[in-house]
């Protein structure tokens, strides 16, 4: 049981990360003038959404619990960032900066729970495809922000 309960905290850990995912590009959906760039973050809010989802899921089968929560370094981030955005006007080049600052914090997470031994079968599948899912996201928000300049 302690074994199952850790591997839950490690799932747990990883949901953080996505809610503040979630909560990041809600933000940034929120602030940005261009259209596409709305668009975008508006699809990968419900693709974390759905990772959330799946993490939890996978938390409550290894006897844990469902996580709704942001981290605390996550929400001091937001905060400055919504303070940098009133000086700077909601500049396009400080949200995808901040996107891709995010997306390199959950790259982290995402490593950190791979590195989990525990972390088997569908549930690390899960989280391998999300951990792509996540380069791919950071590649992307990168060539969006070369093509600013």
């Amino acid at each position: 049981m302690t074994e199952n309960l850790n591997l839950a905290d490690t799932l747990n850990e990883l949901a953080l990360f996505v809610n503040d995912r979630i909560a990041g590009y809600k933000t940034a959906a929120h602030e940005t003038q261009d259209p596409q760039n709305r668009t975008y973050y508006q699809q990968l809010v419900q693709q974390s959404e759905q990772f959330a989802q799946a993490l939890n899921g996978f938390a409550r089968a290894a006897g844990g619990k469902a996580e709704g929560d942001t981290t605390l370094k996550g929400k001091f981030y937001r905060g400055f960032m919504d303070a940098k955005a009133l000086v700077t006007g909601h500049d396009e080049k400080s949200i995808l900066g901040s996107n891709i600052y995010g997306e390199e914090w959950a790259l982290k997470a995402y490593n950190e729970a791979l590195a989990d031994a525990r972390l088997t079968g569908p549930a690390r599948q899960a989280v391998e495809r999300q951990h792509q899912a996540s380069q791919e996201t950071l590649r992307k928000l990168q060539q969006l922000k070369g093509l600013e300049g």
